[in-house]
């Protein structure tokens, strides 16, 4: 079978992700790094599993957040999440968590049984206008969802595909969960996906066997489209999956150091500072990370900044 065409005025690019660890479940990260630090206001994109671990499963502790939303979409297994707002809710599959962080929140994230776990969690720096709001939580058991080729598509964030996700966001981007499923079980999907020429994108397979513009996206990669792109065109084998961000260049610098969004070194050794006042219970009342987190997991501390760099990148 042919591939569609797609058009696009520059290549482009390929680029490994790393391995890490979340709560015990190995990862993939593709954002950031040293060749790209964000998407449009994604600045944080991480696959986790398909994976089956041994009980308890992920379990991350409490731990804070500062200037910015994390975006978790549950492809399979269920996740518990409780915050210090007092929120508690498990996310199962088809449903997107989003948590704005703002001046300063705390969370923690616990699999539920069978333990398995199958989901990305994104980061959306919010903008200089919103990164100090009071922090916030929504869920999201529905999103839009229609046909492109072959594909099943959910529209995640944004608007894409004539559709709009009901998730709140502060910044012009897209996110598209898109599902291979052809009318014949055996066949490959295939699908033009027409993307917004003024924004960025970036392409990420989650599972199965994945070709875009003719060349394969092994899952340990990352594709960024550029600028000008018109459309990418996709190839699969049944039942792959994979994930569409873009969004509008950012152009205000930031700084990402352990789970905060900054501008200025300044900031970060402050929220880190407050993040340990708070665990010690000597914080300014009322704490900026709000109240104890109802977790049984132990709070995370932070990390040491003796011998950090901290610069602000776009």
């Amino acid at each position: 079978m042919s591939e569609p065409m797609a058009t696009s005025p520059q290549l482009p690019q390929h680029l490994p992700t790393r391995i890490a660890d979340v709560g015990g479940i190995p990862i993939h990260r593709a954002i950031p790094q040293r060749a790209l630090r964000k998407v449009g206001a994604w600045c944080f994109l991480d696959h986790a599993g398909p994976a089956d671990p041994a009980p308890p499963g992920m379990q991350v502790g409490p731990h804070p957040h500062i200037g910015l939303q994390t975006f978790t979409w549950m492809i399979r297994g269920e996740v518990l999440h409780r915050d210090s707002l007092g929120s508690e809710q498990i996310i199962r599959p088809g449903q997107v968590n989003l948590m704005t962080a703002g001046r300063g929140i705390a969370h923690s994230e616990e699999s539920q049984e069978p333990w398995h776990i199958h989901a990305t969690q994104l980061w959306i720096a919010l903008p200089d206008s919103h990164r100090f709001c009071e922090p916030r939580f929504q869920h999201y058991p529905d999103l839009p969802q229609t046909r492109v080729g072959d594909f099943n598509a959910t529209v995640l964030a944004g608007e894409a595909l004539g559709l709009t996700s009901p998730a709140e966001v502060h910044s012009p981007l897209m996110g598209v969960d898109l599902h291979a499923h052809a009318a014949d079980a055996t066949a490959q999907a295939t699908a033009v996906m027409p993307l917004r020429k003024d924004f960025e994108h970036a392409v990420l397979a989650l599972s199965g066997s994945v070709r875009v513009n003719g060349e394969d996206l092994p899952t340990e990669q990352l594709l960024y489209v550029p600028q000008g792109a018109e459309s990418i065109a996709i190839t699969c084998a049944p039942d792959s999956r994979l994930i569409v961000i873009g969004g509008e260049p950012m152009d205000e610098a930031i700084l990402i150091w352990w789970n905060f969004v900054a501008r200025t070194s300044q900031e970060v050794h402050e929220a880190r500072e407050q993040w340990e006042a708070h665990l010690r219970g000597d914080a300014v009342q009322p704490s900026r990370f709000g109240n104890p987190v109802a977790s049984p997991l132990a709070p995370t501390h932070a990390p040491s900044l003796d011998g950090m760099l901290l610069r602000a990148s776009k």
